[in-house]
């Protein structure tokens, strides 16, 4: 069974055994949330969010519509998702364009993320780092824009 918080507002129905839901998070109906994730307080987690295993999401982090993370993916806190490339106020896009996040990857505390990118495998993106571009597997990325320093592997 899953743990989550008398002050949390969970409306999904596919949490995984093991994981934990803080206070004040919010997890919309359709949200899927693998085994023994960990979902700090003050989160968001929008409809047709994916989340794989073991993944820790730190406080101040919306997953919206579209985005992906795979298993073993740690995001830090207040690191900012995006799916809209031209967002404007009551006018929608005809889809919105999700981040994947592969395995094992991590996200620093305050990084932006841009609509529709790709961070690969084992790929780690600096503390307030803005990705505006796929990150390749184990690649270390760092700066506005972010650019790749070294790889891990």
């Amino acid at each position: 069974m899953p743990t989550i918080h008398k002050l949390a507002d969970v409306t999904s129905t596919a949490i995984g055994v093991g994981t934990r839901i803080w206070q004040f998070a919010v997890v919309l109906k359709g949200a899927a949330l693998g085994a023994n994730c960990n979902v700090c307080a003050h989160t968001f987690i929008e409809g047709d969010v994916v989340v794989g295993n073991n993944v820790t999401l730190k406080s101040g982090v919306y997953l919206w519509a579209g985005t992906v993370l795979e298993d073993d993916v740690f995001v830090g806190p207040n690191a900012t998702f995006t799916n809209d490339r031209m967002p404007r106020s009551k006018v929608y896009p005809d889809r919105f364009e999700g981040i994947t996040v592969r395995e094992g990857a991590s996200i620093g505390a305050n990084a932006t993320l841009l609509p529709g990118i790709i961070i690969g495998r084992g790929a780690m993106v600096g503390a307030g780092a803005v990705v505006t571009r796929d990150v390749p597997d184990y690649a270390v990325v760092v700066g506005n824009p972010a650019k790749i320093i070294k790889f891990l592997k």
